[in-house]
């Protein structure tokens, strides 16, 4: 790649990481179609955009780490629900009309900050619920649902476990941001990038350049994330799941 094309994967992997991680996804809005835009087929650009979001979740990690913000429990039963969907969702990918599912993908998106928007107080409180067996069983499909959704089509999913865990968990913006941020940005997109590069094609001298922009995009978005109120996140995290699923659908 020339000099111009890796400035062009930096800063749209900085850009579109920042607004990930202080909204609590959204990261492929951005970086998805520059891929695209610059050549590469979906399924590959899908598989190398997987790869650059794992330093998304590093990123994300090492800020959240140092604020606190995980219960390690929880998290375990996050991964241990969503990634196998993420797995059967990244091995899936390559026998699902893309179109349709993009369509799809984009209406339910959409949806999301709609939801959102007219709930003026969801996600403002940590008021955690369905903790006990059968809240979990039933959070838990939720999430294998959304891993399948994360492997397989990648943007903007990881806005669908942010909802999910303020809407069934009870969990304010600012936490649910930050479990989305390091389990989903870390872990199941470790999984969908390792599944993805298995079966597809990863385009790796792509990747220096997007890698440094998710690390540093991830630290500075989760930075945000952790300083500002939850009603900023909020109103963040409805911003872009508009434009994400505008996005989709216009693709």
């Amino acid at each position: 790649m020339s000099w111009l094309e890796q400035i062009i994967l930096f800063v749209a992997s900085l850009v579109a990481n920042i607004f990930s991680a202080f909204s609590g996804g959204g990261a492929g809005l951005i970086q998805l179609p520059v891929l695209i835009f610059l050549g590469l087929p979906f399924t590959v650009a899908l598989a190398t955009h997987k790869v650059a979001t794992v330093a998304l979740g590093l990123g994300a990690t090492l800020r959240h780490l140092r604020a606190g913000s995980l219960e390690w429990r929880f998290s375990a039963w996050i991964l241990a629900t969503g990634i196998p969907g993420v797995i059967l969702g990244a091995t899936a990918i390559f026998q699902i009309p893309e179109r349709w599912a993009i369509v799809a993908l984009g209406i339910l998106t959409i949806g999301l900050g709609v939801y959102s928007f007219v709930q003026p107080e969801l996600g403002q409180r940590y008021e955690p619920k369905h903790r006990d067996g059968p809240g979990l069983v039933s959070g838990g499909a939720g999430l294998f649902v959304i891993g399948v959704l994360n492997g397989s089509l990648t943007s903007g999913t990881g806005l669908f476990c942010t909802l999910w865990l303020v809407q069934w968990f009870g969990l304010d913006y600012r936490r649910a941001v930050a479990y989305t941020l390091v389990l989903v940005g870390l872990a199941w997109n470790g999984a969908g990038a390792v599944t993805l590069g298995v079966l597809g094609e990863i385009k790796w001298p792509w990747l220096p350049a997007l890698l440094a922009g998710s690390l540093l995009g991830g630290y500075l978005g989760a930075h945000l994330a952790i300083t500002q109120g939850n009603r900023w996140i909020k109103r963040g995290f409805e911003t872009v799941t508009v434009l994400v699923g505008l996005s989709l659908l216009l693709r």
